[in-house]
């Protein structure tokens, strides 16, 4: 397998994930974001500002500029939900997904495939000559992964309608 194919094969994974997750937050409302997923558990919005904070996280990493949101880091990465620190609402949440997705998704496609196995910004030279996994590609997939998962729990917020 070439270089180009395997990373055509990651991007579409990513792409995959964050269309689905896409479709799950059409479904769900402002009021069904702001409750836990699972009693004691999480709330919607703490997941989908999690998701969006890792996601623009990724941005500065891959060396494509800065974070659009940094700010979404200290509430949503930094601390725990329900820590009383104050988060979006879920109408600018969403707008702000919306914007760290489809610049970063316009960004990866950009990449060259062999961007895609370079050292990623948060290991060192010398770590990273030691550990070459440790590369963007292995990032790419670890946070198609992570979306997966906690688009998940937030699937268990949607209502069923009889």
């Amino acid at each position: 397998m070439n270089t180009e194919l395997v990373v055509k094969i990651a991007l579409n994974s990513w792409n995959f994930e964050y269309n689905r997750f896409k479709k799950l937050l059409d479904k769900i409302s402002n009021e069904q974001l702001l409750k836990e997923v699972a009693p004691g558990k999480n709330t919607g919005i703490y997941l989908f500002g999690h998701l969006t904070a890792v996601a623009d996280a990724m941005r500065p990493m891959f060396d494509l500029g800065p974070a659009l949101f940094p700010e979404l880091g200290l509430p949503f990465v930094s601390t725990p939900d329900k820590s009383g620190l104050e988060f979006p609402t879920p109408d600018a949440l969403r707008a702000m997904w919306a914007q760290v997705l489809e610049k970063s998704n316009a960004d990866f496609q950009n990449m060259p495939a062999e961007d895609w196995f370079k050292r990623h910004s948060m290991v060192s030279e010398e770590d990273f000559a030691k550990e070459p996994h440790r590369n963007r590609f292995s990032v790419l997939l670890s946070r198609t992964i992570h979306q997966a998962y906690h688009a998940g729990q937030v699937a268990l917020l949607v209502e069923k309608t009889a």
